[in-house]
């Protein structure tokens, strides 16, 4: 992701391959470091409930996930606005990793303590949809090995993995994508969506929608060899997009014609979920620069919130 910015036993007859989890179709990254305006505020400006929180990661106390390695999970500056939106029906991912900071799977040295990590924060939270963003190496087997048992205990939680995209012609990186998702199916995960960062990729490609589109193809071509197994419509209900909104790093700008575009393409393909970087820069409050509270581009408030809420999933 951008700088600014996943107790019953199953019974041994029941495959964990046959459970339906269902998570939110869309739902826009919120820095949970971002007060002002803060969760509440974006919510009940936008008509949005669900949200992916960013992010959870270790802190200073070995295997034990913070809030942006500042704050405990628990501290009521974080959890009292999470639990105001989810009292308006809001769903919450919660979204482990990213581009920077302290990764709580570099903290935790067995894949048991890290799915009680896991566990603990789904609890304190009140969700069951974890989202792991990956762009730094991880331990395969510790992370997916957690993965896979959290879902053993609790087959009710999603897991999705959100992915850097290395080309539009390419999809998701080998080792931090490809690599992943292997190991994820070897070790049993059931990976309910594979979420293509269509962000600061190279493009020669005059139109960035059709950039970020292209990318989304492409990733699931690979998908579709991870999981030969699988119908093209299974595969498409597994993918997620998100780009970043706005002005991107490497130059391009995510226009809301763009995600027109996206959405579209979303609902005819049949594509799983959607999101994007972030809420908190929803907004057209500057001009032509890159900033963690404006967009950069000519929009609305909270204009690409409302494109998205179109999507079907």
């Amino acid at each position: 992701m951008a700088i600014f910015k996943l107790l019953v036993a199953i019974p041994l007859l029941v495959s964990i391959g046959t459970v339906n989890a269902a998570g939110p179709k869309f739902a826009p990254y919120f820095d949970v470091t971002f007060l002002d305006p803060g969760l509440p505020t974006i919510s009940s400006r936008s008509g949005q409930n669900d949200f992916t929180l960013a992010f959870v990661l270790g802190g200073t106390e070995g295997c034990v996930a913070t809030w942006a390695s500042q704050f405990a999970l628990d501290d009521p500056t974080i959890l009292n606005p999470i639990k105001e939106v989810q009292s308006r029906g809001g769903e919450m991912i919660l979204a482990f990793g990213g581009a920077l900071g302290n990764y709580l799977e570099h903290r935790c040295t067995s894949a048991a303590d890290l799915a009680n990590a896991y566990k603990r924060a789904l609890d304190i939270v009140g969700s069951n949809h974890l989202d792991i963003d990956v762009e730094a190496p991880i331990d395969l087997n510790i992370v997916n090995g957690a993965l896979a048992q959290v879902q053993r205990e609790r087959p009710q939680v999603t897991v999705s993995y959100t992915l850097m995209v290395q080309g539009d012609d390419y999809g998701v990186t080998p080792s931090l994508g490809v690599d992943v998702l292997v190991s994820a199916k070897a070790l049993g995960v059931r990976v309910d969506v594979v979420n293509a960062m269509t962000m600061e990729f190279p493009s020669s490609k005059p139109s960035w929608g059709d950039a970020v589109i292209s990318a989304a193809n492409a990733t699931l071509y690979q998908m579709k060899e991870i999981w030969p197994e699988k119908s093209d419509q299974e595969l498409r209900k597994m993918l997620g997009v998100t780009p970043m909104i706005g002005r991107n790093f490497n130059g391009k700008k995510f226009e809301t014609s763009h995600g027109r575009q996206l959405v579209d393409w979303a609902n005819e393909n049949g594509i799983g979920f959607l999101s994007f970087w972030s809420s908190g820069r929803d907004n057209g409050g500057c001009n032509d620069i890159i900033s963690p509270t404006c967009s950069g581009v000519e929009q609305g408030e909270f204009e690409f919130i409302r494109i998205f809420q179109n999507f079907r999933g």
